[in-house]
Parts: C-alpha cells; structure tokens; sequence
C-alpha cells in the first residue's frame, strides 16, 4: 500500500515538471519567434501606407497598439517592451501620420506624445475619439501633474503615462489597461456581442453576435469599412445574417449606379424570399465583389472582412459617418436590437415552437414566407 502511494506521488511530481518544462519550452520559443519578428519587421518598408510607420505584429497579440511620439528613441522603447511582451505595435513620428493609420487600421490603443511640433496629443487625442470613440487613447507626457491629467480626460483620453519610463512601469500600466479595457468591453457586451480584430477569421456561435473594430455598422444591419483610398466596402453584417439564414443569392447594383444613403443597394434571396438592404452612405457604386456569390457559404464563418459586396465612393463621407455606429455604439446598438428580437420573438415566433428558452434567441428556417418578411421589415430598414 505505501509503495504504491509512493509510486503515485512520484507520478504526480514527474508529470508536474514535465508540464512546467513544456510550458518554459513553448515560453522560450514564443520569445524567440517575437524577438524575430521585431527584428524582421523593423527592416520592412512601410512607407507607402505612411512616411515613417513602422510596424511589429506578432502571432495572437494580446492588443494592437499604436505610438505617436517625434522622438524615435521613445518609440523604439515602446516597440521592444511591448512587442516582447505579445503586443502588436505600430509607431509613427506625427499624430496627422496617426489619424490616417486610425482611419483604416484597428487598433485597441494609441499612446501619443503630449508636445509634438505640428499636432499636440490632446489634439492627436480628440481626433482619434472622433474617428474611432472604441480606442482607448493615452497621453504620454515629461510634464505630468494633476492639471495635465484634467486637461487630457476632458478631450477624451483614458489615462496619462509620465515619461522617461522603465520596462517594467510600461509593462504594468499597460496590462493594467488592457484589463480595465476587457472588463469595459465584457460589461458592454453582456455576453452577447463580442468585439474582433477586423482580419479575425473566428466563427461565432448561433447566439452570438460578432462586430470587427473599427467597422461601421448601419441601423439597416450593413456593415461599412474604410479603405485607404478613400472609398467604402459595404456588406450584410452578422446580426442580419443570423436572423435572416441561409443565403441563395444576391443581386448587386450596376457598376456606376448612384445611391444615395437610405436607397436600395443589394438584396439577399432565400428561395422565393428576399430582404432588401439599404445604403449607409450616399455616392457611386465602383465595384461589385461578384466572387463572393461563387462561394456564399463563407458566409456562414464571417460576413465581414473579404465576404464585401459593393464598394461605394463618397464625397460626403465624412458627414454621413457619423449617422452609422462604432465601436461601443455599435454594441449598444446590437443590445438593443437584440432584446428587440426577444420580445419580438416571444410575441410572433413561440406559436412555431422555435423558441428554445426565455434566454435563447430563435431558429428562423421554420417561419412562413409573412413572418420572414415581417421581421425583414422591422430589423432591416
């Protein structure tokens, strides 16, 4: 008997330092792989996105981040603790090379030097929470006091950082902040919605709802992402796939049509059904993304990122941005057409058995052609 518990506890004790040299070995060669990646990187040429960004992702990164600072010494500071420690980041030397990034790139964070010589970072700050209200932007300032920290919180930053700062003051502030920013987002969220990188290629679940960063969406469940040129990719977004199913077929405007915001732009089929999708934004339809009607079936892992279906240019783009949501916008948006569709379900759908519990969401293949087009009428308009 003593024996065998003996040969149980050395099992239990080898198993034990087998798991922790795996665990250091996976440690070392994730440092490695960073490391290399910080190396690479740095010796590529980004220059056509913008004149001094430089750019280190790394694989599953715990946050993107990018740093605005004219001191180069700074923002290779920056670069090598952050990167190092599983942080994908972007630096720039002016907050105008930073609000171009923002515009077409997600990011989590931006930290911005306070004084810089053309654009000052409470300016750098305000402009970012224009474009982009989800990043969680923080000032980098030599000159902390407690007038600073009021005066940068009132233009929208999350917090300050003083400056010089060790590896280890860095890296605590910003684990704190990236902590603070998931617990944002999980309350936002309610377990319903959840935020993704924009080229994340994860499927959500049934009753799950997904909103890539930096995606505009419409109150008519389109989706809108800003090109680097100026011009939109528009799509039906995950809440309007979802609730609508499968999807046959969809017809798409003439290249050259003319829209304007409210108006037909494309129409999703399902057999003999169909929902009409109206446009978020006003101007010239340039390209129809025809491939992705040979492969409709993608749609099912991701109505976002490749699976586009009309690119729009505008010349009122700006203007018309701000009638669409972002960020926790789009998430307080989402919640409320949700619970929405909860009521709305009990009211119409409990008669075809498909509901499943007061907390689930319902399964639509079961609905007649006049409910189908009913909740086509109420969700997407």
């Amino acid at each position: 008997m003593i024996y065998l518990i003996v040969v149980a506890i050395v099992f239990i004790i080898a198993d034990l330092v087998i798991r922790m040299m795996f665990k250091k070995a996976k440690q070392a060669k994730v440092q490695k792989e960073r490391e290399k990646s910080l190396e690479v990187m740095l010796n590529l040429d980004f220059s056509r996105e913008s004149k001094t960004l430089k750019r280190t992702e790394v694989e599953n990164p715990k946050a993107k981040i990018l740093c605005v600072d004219d001191e180069d010494v700074i923002l290779d500071s920056f670069r090598k603790i952050l990167v190092l420690d599983g942080f994908s980041v972007d630096t720039v030397n002016t907050g105008q090379e930073a609000l171009f990034l923002v515009q077409s790139n997600h990011y989590d964070f931006v930290f911005t030097d306070l004084k810089m010589p053309a654009m000052s970072g409470v300016d750098v700050a305000k402009s970012v929470k224009h474009i982009r209200p989800d990043i969680d932007v923080v000032i980098v300032t030599g000159y902390a006091t407690v007038e600073t920290a009021v005066e940068v919180m009132k233009h929208g930053a999350s917090d300050y950082m003083q400056k010089p700062f060790t590896e280890d003051e860095l890296l605590a502030f910003i684990n704190k902040a990236l902590n603070f920013r998931k617990e944002k987002i999980k309350h936002q969220l309610r377990s319903r919605i959840k935020i993704t990188h924009t080229d994340s290629n994860e499927r959500s679940g049934a009753n799950e709802f997904s909103i890539p960063g930096g995606v505009f969406i419409s109150e008519g469940h389109c989706w809108l992402n800003v090109q680097q040129d100026g011009s939109a990719k528009i799509g039906m977004d995950d809440f309007s796939k979802k609730i609508i199913g499968q999807v046959d077929d969809v017809d798409f405007p003439t290249v050259g049509t003319q829209v304007k915001a409210g108006s037909p732009l494309f129409i999703i089929r399902q057999g003999d059904r169909k929902a009409t999708f109206r446009a978020p934004i006003s101007g010239i339809v340039t390209k129809v993304h025809d491939e992705v009607k040979e492969e409709l079936d993608l749609l099912d892992f991701t109505t976002y990122k490749n699976n586009w279906f009309v690119q729009v240019d505008s010349n009122n783009l700006d203007a018309e941005l701000q009638n669409l949501k972002i960020g926790n916008n789009a998430v307080q948006f989402y919640q409320s057409e949700i619970d929405e569709l909860k009521r709305w379900s009990k009211e119409y759908i409990s008669r075809f058995g498909a509901m499943k519990s007061d907390d689930d969401l319902v399964e639509f293949k079961n609905l007649d052609s006049r409910t189908f087009d009913e909740m086509v009428y109420k969700f997407i308009r």
